[in-house]
């Protein structure tokens, strides 16, 4: 992606949101937009997949804070024409007694900047656009880091307290397999451009000013393909299918990142790609949850009857791994929690997390005479011992 693509571009109308909005709703407006035109879902659309890497492009740029604070401010540089609006008479008036000055605009981008120690100029934010007449670009003006992709992932409760590697199939952008990312049809080659010379910029003067601009011929790339590859007609890049194994590592949380560096878009011109992020979802689990004080901490309720609480108890109760032994004191009151060390998560450091188990009594909805006539007896040998006494009297 050049520069002219950031002044011709509207990324924000491709994800319509306005130019104001959070970071949080380009993500929304981005996932909504993918649902909707990913090539899984639209199978043989070719309208819907432009649109699918229109708006990834989009995307790339706009949910990475430097690249938009760039985009914005080079779109609003030249809002109504950029550059071409500086004309003959801009700043080029004649000096006082003298004869008519010639400006060099890199130069006054440059020296924005010059004046805080350390400080970059314009020239230098916008990566190289705009050179001294004859000089020749950076690389930088035509290598552009690939888009960040995201993806999501549904995993069992166990897989996220354990870790596990966890295959999956993901369709988006990436380098054409068949080409190797050249955009010509394979056994040609890409031949160098000959407006560019290669160089991807080309140089011009206007009035009192020299500048320079992506190439339109080669569109910045500095390479014109003359037999484009039939897969990705000559992008370099095509919508493509891939297999990936995603290493998810123990204790993950509902709706966690996990980041599989450079699986993200292809660069161009030799730039990095950009990265995956996959979103996990854990499904409840019917026994155990987590912890809300300590993730590593996992939890268990467990129903006990009366007596096992009043009279105290050896229960045994399940792990992630093999049932326990759980002693229960006597006298103890419902919902009281136990700690069962090393029972809860695996961490990174080889320590785990417990297992926390919350016992609350269990009242059975029916009784046979027998229960009712036993408990009726207890209730009665039991009737002095009020445990609402304190409740009754605290008002006076």
């Amino acid at each position: 992606m050049t520069q002219r693509d950031w002044i011709e571009k509207d990324f924000y109308r491709e994800l319509g949101v306005t130019s104001g909005a959070s970071g949080e709703e380009i993500k929304k407006a981005y996932r909504k937009l993918a649902r909707e035109l990913h090539p899984d879902a639209n199978p043989g659309d070719a309208k819907a997949e432009a649109r699918f890497k229109s708006v990834s492009e989009a995307y790339g740029v706009l949910s990475d804070d430097k690249k938009r604070r760039e985009y914005d401010e080079t779109r609003s540089l030249f809002a109504g024409g950029g550059a071409g609006r500086f004309g003959g008479g801009g700043f080029g008036g004649g000096a006082r007694g003298g004869a008519a000055q010639s400006f060099d605009l890199n130069d006054l981008l440059n020296q924005s900047g010059a004046a805080g120690a350390g400080g970059a100029g314009l020239g230098d934010l916008f990566g190289g656009m705009f050179g001294r007449a004859g000089a020749g670009p950076t690389t930088s003006s035509r290598a552009t880091r690939g888009a960040d992709v995201e993806s999501e992932l549904r995993i069992e409760f166990v897989d996220a307290v354990r870790g596990a590697e966890v295959p999956i199939r993901l369709t988006s952008p990436g380098r054409c397999e068949r080409c190797g990312g050249s955009g010509a049809r394979p056994g040609s080659q890409p031949r160098r451009c000959p407006t560019c010379d290669g160089a991807g910029l080309v140089s011009s003067s206007q009035g009192a000013f020299a500048f320079s601009e992506p190439c339109r011929d080669c569109r910045g790339t500095g390479r014109l393909v003359d037999d484009p590859c039939p897969e990705c007609r000559g992008e370099g890049v095509s919508t493509r299918t891939r297999s990936l194994t995603v290493r998810v590592p123990s204790g993950v949380a509902d709706g966690q990142k996990v980041r599989l560096k450079a699986q993200g878009e292809p660069g161009r011109g030799g730039a990095p790609a950009g990265d995956l992020y996959v979103t996990v979802h854990v499904n409840p689990h019917r026994l155990f949850g987590r912890s809300a004080r300590n993730a590593d901490d996992l939890t268990l309720t467990v129903p006990v009857t009366f007596p096992e609480l009043a009279l105290g108890s050896t229960l045994t109760v399940p792990t992630l791994e093999s049932p326990v032994s759980l002693r229960i004191p006597q006298g103890t009151g419902s919902g009281r929690t136990f700690r069962v060390r090393g029972r809860g998560v695996r961490r990174r450091d080889g320590a785990s997390g417990d297992l926390l188990v919350t016992v609350e009594v269990a009242v059975p909805a029916r009784l046979d005479d027998a229960a009712a006539h036993a408990l009726q007896s207890y209730a009665e040998a039991t009737k002095t011992l009020d445990p609402r006494t304190d409740l009754l009297g605290s008002g006076r």
